[in-house]
């Protein structure tokens, strides 16, 4: 077999990976390109500093903590130029495939001659979150290496492309992508979709997450805001998110809780979750990105997906 150079999402699976019985070098990509700006050229100076910027700003990583994590494992992937193939590990949730368009886009600069392919959990439906790689068995994660999808040239390009779309400042051009189906990315429409949903909808001015968050406060007795982070990650679709993302969605929406001891709404705040109020001049943040546009700079209408710029 050709010697295989294997790209896992983060570092759970990657330990999981290192216990299955197939061959070649595995690399971690410990990144979450779905928060935080992003600049089309990946692996760039520029582009590591956008990320270290966004990381150690808004979740206190350091630069020691940076380099040693992150940077360190991108410079080992740096290094590994004799695979013919290159197998990508990458869930089918939104955090994952923003990850792997960025590292395609890398790889059609850096890897032009290498096979690619993908290997992705079955997509769930009606909301509930997909398994995880972690939550296989190695023989059904077996099962999907061995169907995994190989990418051609128009594919390899086409999420170049859509990679150029997510890190533009101007999420229309996302919401107007059409064509999917002529590439072999069956979950990135959706993954599109939901981070469309993270702008601020012309509703109420809170995106999907938000909404998700204080609908289950709302819906659910809950004891503690441990619990109802929890209880958000259960529910939360697949859009793939970590505690550590849904705690600081939490801090944005406390002046809208009247308790987190135990989890309590203020009045006013179903008001805003009918949509009769809108929160957005309240909760709205300057320097606030989703990939390459500013998430306060939009508001959303979900039902026609459409956006209007402010």
């Amino acid at each position: 077999m050709k010697p295989a150079l294997h790209i896992t999402n983060g570092d759970s699976f990657y330990n999981y990976f290192k216990e299955l019985p197939i061959n070649g070098t595995v690399i971690a990509w410990r990144e979450m390109l779905c928060e935080g700006r992003t600049l089309h050229t990946v692996g760039t100076e520029d582009f590591w500093k956008e990320r270290f910027d966004f990381l150690h700003k808004n979740y206190r990583i350091s630069k020691r903590t940076f380099i040693d994590y992150t940077l360190k494992e991108y410079r080992n992937l740096c290094k590994q130029k004799s695979q013919e193939q290159i197998v990508l590990w990458f869930e089918s949730d939104l955090f994952c495939q923003i990850n792997m368009l960025g590292v395609l886009s890398w790889l059609k600069i850096h890897r032009k001659y290498a096979e690619v392919s993908v290997v992705s959990n079955p997509i769930s439906l009606n909301n509930v979150s997909s398994r995880g790689f972690c939550e296989l068995s190695p023989n059904n994660l077996i099962d999907l290496y061995e169907n995994r999808i190989v990418l051609n040239q128009d594919d390899i390009e086409f999420a170049d492309y859509a990679w150029q779309l997510y890190c533009s400042d101007n999420p229309i051009r996302i919401a107007q992508l059409s064509n999917y189906e002529a590439f072999n990315f069956p979950y990135l429409k959706q993954a599109f979709d939901l981070h469309l949903s993270r702008f601020p909808s012309l509703k109420n001015g809170l995106n999907v997450p938000e909404i998700n968050l204080l609908s289950t406060a709302d819906s659910k007795s809950i004891d503690h805001e441990k619990g109802l982070v929890e209880a958000v990650l259960k529910h939360q679709g697949n859009f793939g998110f970590a505690d550590s993302q849904y705690y600081k969605i939490l801090e944005s929406l406390k002046p809208l809780f009247s308790s987190l001891v135990p989890v309590k709404l203020k009045r006013n705040t179903t008001k805003i979750l009918n949509g009769e109020t809108n929160y957005y001049s309240k909760i709205k943040q300057d320097g606030l990105y989703l990939g390459g546009a500013l998430k306060y700079a939009y508001l959303y209408d979900k039902e026609h997906n459409s956006f209007f710029k402010l």
